[in-house]
């Protein structure tokens, strides 16, 4: 088995995921990549790894990224969960089909690969699972209500989790961007943040590689707000 970290990145072909593969790749991870436009693998294989075109709503999709990954690496050391948009509406617009979809969007997107992953890091006692979030997620905006509710429910997911595989040395953390640079801009939504700026995607990446390191080795459980101020609850 080769002594290179590895890192999985679902719905990575653009936006915070791909940030976070260039970001791992940068600090010598190999990488694999599951994004269902192709870019994923694109970029994959512009960083020396191993890329699938796919959806991270697909089991057979993802168990095809984690077999692949196995057969060219050996190891898994790292997941990182990121997500596409889900349906928007008002709230009690939203019908039963797009909850549905939602939540397949926002929390099944993390429980489907972790369930792939998690025996094989608990094999080795190792392993870290990120998940991209949203500031959102406990602050809730009638913008993006699937994506809130889904994402409080991902909350819970986590904490029960990391009390449940901790000692296998199995972490897992949600990292909760703001308004980030891969969305549209308005000065509104600058304004409303007290660093009066968006975040950079490469933020989120940085935050996602400290959270992979060994510094982090003792942070689980945990929802880490990357916002620019926007969100201050404790």
């Amino acid at each position: 088995m080769s002594e290179q970290r590895v890192a999985i990145i679902t719905a990575g072909g653009s936006g915070m995921g791909a940030a976070a593969a260039k970001r791992l790749a940068a600090d010598g991870f190999k990488v694999a990549i599951l994004s269902s436009s192709g870019k994923g693998e694109a970029l994959a294989a512009e960083l020396g790894g191993y890329g699938v075109t796919g959806s991270n709503q697909s089991n057979d999709d993802l168990k095809r990224l984690v077999d692949g990954t196995m057969e060219r690496f050996g190891r898994i050391d790292v997941l990182v969960n990121s997500a596409g948009h889900g349906p928007r509406a008002q709230i009690l617009e939203i019908t039963d089909e797009d909850w549905h979809k939602g939540f397949d969007t926002y929390l099944l997107n993390v429980i489907r690969p972790t369930r792939l992953v998690t025996p094989i890091m608990q094999a080795r006692k190792s392993g870290v699972i990120i998940n991209i979030s949203t500031a959102w997620a406990f602050e809730p905006s009638a913008m993006f209500p699937t994506s809130a509710v889904a994402r409080a429910g991902l909350a819970a997911f986590t904490k029960i989790f990391a009390d449940t595989y901790a000692a296998d040395n199995v972490r897992m953390n949600n990292v909760l961007p703001g308004w980030i640079d891969s969305l549209p801009g308005t000065e509104e939504r600058r304004e409303s943040v007290p660093m009066q700026r968006y975040g950079k995607s490469e933020e989120i990446a940085a935050t996602v590689a400290f959270l992979a390191s060994e510094g982090a080795g003792y942070i689980t459980g945990q929802n880490i707000r990357v916002d620019g101020g926007l969100t201050r609850a404790v």
